[in-house]
């Protein structure tokens, strides 16, 4: 008679509980992360709000300034000061929130998109096909996006339009990368098998069975491109090549606020700094602890 492993004996020899009312709370609080996870997603969560409500609850019109009211410290009126064309700062960062996220957010969905289609295609036909893919994307890897951008601004004119789609594409491989490779494992999975073996397309095994099983990384490798994203347009708005004045943004308030810094009102720069600086960390915060829990380290 074989000996059972340990392991096996002592769960076969204690009888198993329901689990009880503190154990599931100490397990969500487990999901929820550590304290700095859980205050960087509660500060996303924040600027998403404002995002969707600026243009409502910002307390004056940030694109029209008042040529008296320029330059001026912060105040009850104007809580962070005034721009030296006179608009409101506060106002503007808030208002400036959807634009500066709305790139970003556009950038990450397509880039998810193809290369979702990208990655999932190549990894199933596999061969020479595979290989040629490859080799596009690397060359695709050698190219900056911020780089991408500025020549798509330079083809098609300044605006928000061309430097996303040019950024979008500049993601693509860093994401079809990573889909190909977890395809590939989950293609030699039984599962896959059986489901070719009971005669599904091929469509519908990656799509409604191999997708949804590689979701949760993804999803942690697009939280983090979205911070890289924000940062790559904010630097292109900065140099004037973005979003255009008189629409609020971010990388645009930097840039115009500069003249003010050496006037000694710093608020009108400083302000949209440190909100990039924000999102951008705490995206990278939430997406790293996003990956690691689902590679199994504790955060």
């Amino acid at each position: 008679m074989s000996r059972l492993p340990e392991a096996a004996a002592t769960a076969t020899a204690a009888p198993r509980f329901p689990r009880t009312r503190p154990d599931r709370l100490a397990r969500l609080r487990r999901l929820g992360g550590g304290r700095l996870q859980r205050t960087c997603l509660l500060l996303l969560v924040l600027f998403a709000l404002i995002a969707l409500l600026g243009p409502w609850i910002a307390p004056q019109d940030p694109t029209f300034g008042h040529l008296g009211d320029t330059l001026l410290g912060p105040s009850a009126a104007h809580w962070l000061g005034t721009d030296q064309g006179g608009h409101d700062t506060f106002s503007a960062l808030l208002v400036g929130t959807r634009t500066s996220l709305a790139g970003p957010l556009a950038v990450v969905l397509f880039s998810t998109a193809l290369g979702v289609a990208v990655g999932l295609f190549t990894a199933w036909r596999g061969g020479w096909i595979d290989t040629a893919v490859g080799r596009v994307l690397d060359v695709l890897f050698a190219f900056p996006a911020l780089l991408l951008a500025i020549l798509a601004v330079a083809l098609f004119g300044k605006g928000m339009t061309a430097p996303v789609l040019a950024m979008a594409i500049a993601y693509m491989p860093y994401t079809a990368r990573l889909v190909r490779g977890l395809a590939v494992q989950e293609k030699s999975r039984p599962y896959i098998a059986a489901y070719r073996v009971q005669g599904h397309s091929a469509l519908y095994v990656m799509v409604r069975r191999l997708l949804p099983n590689i979701a949760p990384t993804l999803l942690a490798q697009s939280t983090v491109n979205f911070g890289y994203a924000l940062l790559d347009l904010a630097a292109l708005s900065f140099l004037g090549l973005g979003v255009q004045p008189p629409t609020p943004d971010w990388g645009a308030m930097i840039n115009q606020g500069q003249a003010a810094v050496l006037q000694g009102q710093p608020l009108s720069a400083i302000a949209p700094a440190v909100a990039v600086v924000l999102v951008v960390v705490a995206f990278n915060v939430v997406g790293e602890d996003l990956g690691d829990r689902l590679a199994g380290r504790d955060s």
